[in-house]
């Protein structure tokens, strides 16, 4: 997985309130449901454990994604597409022009406009310019081009947040 320097200290925030907040507010509750008596009719209980054992499959995920990352530069030229930048791309076939910000693949959500540099469309527009056509290969058998009409530095937004799982 390919992750920038603020990927990394976004997971490293996250990890920490999951171990020093979120760990005792789940023990607590587990303690709670416990007192309350026979556990194999108690729904509390069930629910405090998977919220508990939730939390730490997370942090063993995003330990382990850290392990694994391979860190890239957000850098790139001011009027070339790179990470944390807004484009503006002319789908030929369609006729229309639709509007996405280049994220790492942690950030990506199609959803909300934010697509990933690994994508087909991500890795296809990186390192382009304006006016440029550029093709973007889904898989051996089927592509599409499409035209960059404005490109845009947004930087890295709140909004941009580490995917949950």
């Amino acid at each position: 997985m390919q992750l920038t320097q603020s990927d990394i200290e976004k997971i490293k925030e996250e990890i920490e309130h999951r171990k020093i907040v979120v760990r005792k507010e789940a023990l607590e509750d587990v303690k709670v449901a416990r007192a309350q008596g026979d556990l194999s009719e108690n729904f509390e209980y069930k629910a405090a454990k998977q919220f508990k054992n939730k939390n730490e499959s997370r942090i063993r995920y995003l330990e382990k994604l850290l392990k694994t990352a391979t860190i890239i530069s957000d850098d790139s030229k001011e009027d070339e597409v790179g990470l944390n930048k807004t484009v503006d791309i002319y789908f030929e076939e369609d006729d229309e022009v639709l509007t996405y910000k280049i994220v790492s693949t942690m950030r990506g959500d199609s959803m909300s406009g934010r697509i990933s540099n690994e994508s087909p469309i991500g890795r296809a527009l990186m390192g382009h310019k304006v006016g440029d056509r550029v093709e973007v290969k889904v898989n051996d058998n089927v592509s599409y081009f499409v035209v960059i009409k404005k490109i845009e530095n947004t930087g890295e937004e709140e909004k941009d947040n580490i995917r949950s799982f």
